[in-house]
């Protein structure tokens, strides 16, 4: 290596985070090792580009065999060239908003493993990073690696204690090799925004997202850090578990954690002779996953099979904690009011939400896009909210993405990835899974139970028919909720209450007064009738006369929506009326209560003059 190349590569080589700058700055004024790769890497590229424009020219695109070859064929270029193409291939098959169907769909199924490398090269980053002889900080640590990726390979060891644990090594001149291709691939993308029209996304904004989250990749400091903080976020789940690092054996291109002895969750007879059944280890993981997204807002974002493993215990064990996003709260709440939105089949306002999560800018014209909304999610609502198909309407709403000016979010691209992955799991354990309604249950209890204002909005959207409440809403709503094993009953039904005495609780409210005046009303005048019969004849006034068995009793005394609801609260485990007698003490403080006793008494009052006056005028009451 020249002097000058040897200089950039240990340049490249410190540089710690992503910085387009820096970057361009090591190689911008010194070009020969630029160029080499420019010519390895532009040569075949540009080659493939005259293929697909010369099928193009022929109209041989229109035949889809050949355009899934052609999309087939550049998946295979990205993996020939390296780990950084092999990163952006990846990140653009979570872009539908720039990456036709067909090729997203092979772009999909990219995949990172490669041959490993020489373990010489292996022992000496153990011992340049540790700063000790690989002897005096494992027991054994065997040479040949038992998995290798893009980024690294992987050896079984045995630390001094005993314990025997995974070592993870960096692939040797990586960072070099990343930041050279990522500088390489930014001036493509660069040249595409500025003499490309058709394309509309940012497209060095999108390399240089994919910077970031290589460079974090990179870093096993920050791995390390990521599973700690993800095991803390799930100690209270029994059934997951999450490999122990070793921090005195871990540096920035070596990590050391504890060796997990498990199979994967794809491997049905393995799991089965484990004595687990595949289907219970798939609701774990889908139950872990809808937490990482909708609750702690901190998600791995690549479950692939090679990282999720079934154990002995039943405990479901996550691997590679290098590919993790976070949510903010505000877009996970936003996440459900779509969900809502997408239930009642108000595509109007799913497109808003479109805006407010960053998917469409806020002076595009939506009034196109709501019937493309339609078209996508109508038929798919057909069978119900559960029995959608995840991937499908995906697929359907990528071609709406790449029709309008969609921009997709990076947090959005991940969770795409992540439930489409884990998806694809549960479909090789269960034909006739559907991911949308496994989360379903978990959308409605984070529906009923968060106080957040905009959920509190959401939760009557939900339940109302313009002014009309649906109780049906409720009861599905909370037999889904229920289905959740950590559901918490008693901060349930506190957010009952608070809906009830909450400003959007306010028809409920008047609804319920209505139908308890109705009900008591009808059950005085059907007591006084039975008086008045009792009386001699002479003094039974004529209005009772007419009065008689076309009451059905049954009617009067069933408060209907009093009722409806005590029926929908006992279908949730664990219900006993001890949960709503202790709350009789808050319902005597809340003025709202009061206020709906005094409207009781009101309406009550009303309808007993209405009756006096239609008997005194001769009309049955």
């Amino acid at each position: 290596m020249a002097p000058q190349e040897l200089g950039d590569f240990i340049e490249a080589s410190g540089l710690l985070t992503y910085d387009p700058a820096a970057i361009t700055r090591i190689y911008a004024g010194h070009p020969q090792r630029l160029l080499r790769r420019l010519w390895q890497t532009l040569v075949p590229i540009g080659l493939f580009l005259l293929g697909v424009g010369t099928d193009k020219v022929l109209g041989l695109l229109s035949d889809q065999k050949r355009a899934r070859a052609r999309a087939r064929e550049f998946a295979n270029l990205l993996v020939d060239l390296g780990p950084a193409f092999i990163k952006a291939g990846q990140a653009l098959s979570t872009r539908p908003d720039i990456v036709p169907p067909v090729l997203l769909e092979e772009l999909a199924q990219l995949q990172d493993q490669l041959p490993g490398f020489d373990s010489d090269l292996a022992m000496a980053c153990i011992e340049e990073d540790l700063g000790a002889p690989v002897d005096d900080i494992y027991e054994t640590l065997e040479r040949e690696p038992i998995s290798a990726a893009s980024l690294g390979q992987v050896h079984r060891g045995v630390l001094k204690n005993g314990q025997r644990v995974a070592v993870k090594v960096q692939r040797p001149g990586l960072r070099e090799q990343i930041t050279l291709d990522l500088y390489i691939v930014r001036n493509i993308a660069a040249w595409l925004n500025s003499n490309i029209g058709l394309i509309r996304s940012d497209l060095v904004a999108l390399i240089d997202e994919l910077g970031r989250r290589v460079f974090e990749e990179m870093d096993y400091l920050n791995e390390a850090s990521n599973a700690e903080r993800f095991s803390e976020l799930h100690s209270h789940n029994p059934r997951i578990a999450v490999p122990l690092i070793f921090r005195e054996a871990t540096s920035r291109r070596v990590l050391t954690m504890e060796w997990i002895d498990g199979v994967k969750l794809t491997n049905l007879e393995a799991v089965r002779e484990l004595g687990i059944d595949p289907d219970d280890m798939v609701e774990v993981g889908v139950s872990c996953s809808l937490q990482q997204l909708l609750e702690h807002g901190f998600f791995h974002a690549d479950p692939h099979p090679g990282n999720l493993l079934a154990l002995e215990d039943g405990r479901l064990c996550y691997l590679d904690f290098g590919m993790m996003s976070e949510v903010t709260r505000e877009s996970r709440t936003g996440l459900i009011q779509a969900v809502v939105h997408l239930v009642n089949r108000n595509f109007g306002k799913l497109s808003k939400d479109f805006v407010s999560l960053g998917f469409l800018a806020e002076d595009v014209n939506l009034e196109p896009i709501v019937p493309a909304f339609e078209t996508v999610f109508s038929q798919a609502l057909e069978a119900g909210v559960s029995r959608m198909d995840f991937k499908a309407v995906t697929d359907d709403l990528s071609g709406v993405m790449y029709k309008f000016p969609f921009r997709v979010p990076p947090y959005y691209a991940l969770i795409i990835r992540s439930l489409v992955t884990l998806e694809g799991i549960a479909l090789s354990v269960d034909s006739d899974f559907k991911i949308l309604g496994a989360a379903y249950p978990y959308f409605a209890r984070r529906l009923m139970e968060d106080p957040d204002p905009q959920l509190r909005m959401s939760l009557r959207e939900m339940l109302f028919d313009g002014d009309i409440f649906r109780w049906t809403r409720l009861e599905n709503l909370v037999a889904s909720a229920a289905s959740q094993d950590q559901l918490d009953l008693e901060a349930l039904l506190d957010q009952v209450l608070d809906f009830l005495f909450s400003a959007n609780g306010g028809m409920l409210r008047r609804q319920l007064v209505d139908a308890v005046a109705d009900r008591l009303d009808a059950l005085s005048w059907m007591t006084l009738q039975r008086i008045g019969r009792r009386l001699p004849r002479p003094l039974q006034p004529p209005m009772l006369l007419e009065a008689s068995d076309s009451f059905d009793q049954s009617t009067y005394l069933d408060l209907e929506p009093i009722r409806q609801l005590i029926a929908v609260l006992q279908q949730l485990p664990g219900f006993s009326p001890d949960l709503v007698f202790s709350r009789l003490p808050r319902l005597i403080r809340e003025p709202d209560a009061r206020r709906m006793g005094v409207e009781l008494a009101q309406g009550l009052a009303e309808r007993g003059v209405v009756r006096l006056v239609r008997a005194a005028a001769g009309v049955s009451p």
